[in-house]
């Protein structure tokens, strides 16, 4: 025996030693298996399903759900719209706030040459569902006035249009300067 060793203390140690460590091993054990997992993911419980409204701000959402279909249409009304044989209220229904604008429209149509000109649309680009940025040339009898002019476009009600603030940079490219009502 080794001098001052006693035995009956030696055993006592050792147990509370060993409930020591058990008591450890209990509580950090879910600890450590949550840090280990084969996956790499920390813990065992299972994701949040995306929902609608996180889908919605997705980077996809830079776009209308058919953007094919959506760009036939800006092109068919931009076409409609600056088409000198098109009616001021058809011109209207493919204007945003067509209603509201109608004198507004009345000016720019009423200008010899804007009732001249035609614009053809070269690129659509989505900002969002509902708005595009679109790069049209104008042309005036046929020549083309206003290369790589920008606008946007609008879904409003249901509809793809030229935006109001296209028809009125436009008619400011034209007029005398003055303030133009409704613009």
């Amino acid at each position: 025996m080794v001098l001052g060793s006693d035995l009956r203390r030696h055993g006592t140690r050792r147990r509370r030693g060993t409930a020591l460590a058990a008591a450890l091993l209990l509580s950090l054990g879910p600890a450590l298996a949550a840090c280990s997992d084969d996956e790499g993911g920390g813990s065992s419980e299972t994701p949040p399903t995306p929902t609608v409204e996180q889908t919605q701000q997705s980077p996809a959402a830079t776009a209308p759900a058919d953007a094919g279909a959506a760009e036939t249409e800006i092109k068919q009304n931009w076409k409609k719209f600056f088409d000198p044989k098109t009616s001021l209220e058809d011109k209207q229904t493919v204007l945003e706030n067509g209603a509201r604008m109608a004198p507004v429209l009345q000016a720019f149509s009423g200008d010899e040459r804007g009732g001249q000109v035609e614009a053809q649309v070269s690129k659509i680009e989505f900002t969002s569902p509902t708005e595009a940025d679109v790069t049209y040339d104008l042309t005036l009898k046929g020549a083309t006035a206003l290369p790589n002019a920008s606008g946007t476009a609008v879904e409003q009600d249901g509809t793809w249009k030229v935006s109001a603030k296209t028809l009125c940079a436009l008619v400011q490219l034209s007029g005398n300067g003055s303030p133009i009502p409704g613009c």
